[in-house]
């Protein structure tokens, strides 16, 4: 089984989409291990994005980010990198396939209402970073 990390974004959450986004990830067959509602502060934001730090949208992302409150999931499941990558669709809503996530909610490449984990090192670091004081 494979392990992938879904942030739910504050638009998201503002939207009341908490639902309707974890049914869609059970729907593909993804089960949750993990989940929990932050606020992540500007420094928590800054390392989280790190990879992305010295391009010209990290600050506005980081800002974004940190707007309010977002849902962090760990996901279980065949396959589930790239499958739950296919349901989220492309960074920038109008570029993502009809159906998926960003293309029906989303509303720029910042404010694209999810994170998802785009490799297995990504999805390594990123549960540790929301989930590594967890207790199993």
């Amino acid at each position: 089984m494979e392990k992938t990390l879904l942030l739910i974004k504050p638009d998201g959450v503002k939207k009341r989409l908490i639902g309707a986004l974890i049914s869609s990830t059970e729907d593909l067959g993804l089960s949750i291990v993990k989940m929990k509602m932050v606020h992540l502060t500007l420094e928590e934001a800054r390392e989280f994005y790190c990879e992305h730090r010295g391009k010209e949208f990290f600050n506005k992302l980081v800002k974004f980010i940190t707007r309010d409150r977002i849902v962090a999931l760990e996901l279980e499941g065949k396959d589930a990198i790239q499958r739950l990558r296919e349901l989220v669709g492309a960074t920038d809503p109008n570029d993502a396939a009809p159906g998926t996530i960003r293309a029906t909610y989303g509303l720029s490449k910042t404010e694209n209402t999810v994170h998802a984990s785009d490799s297995k090192a990504s999805a390594k670091r990123e549960i540790e970073f929301f989930f590594e004081k967890e207790v199993e």
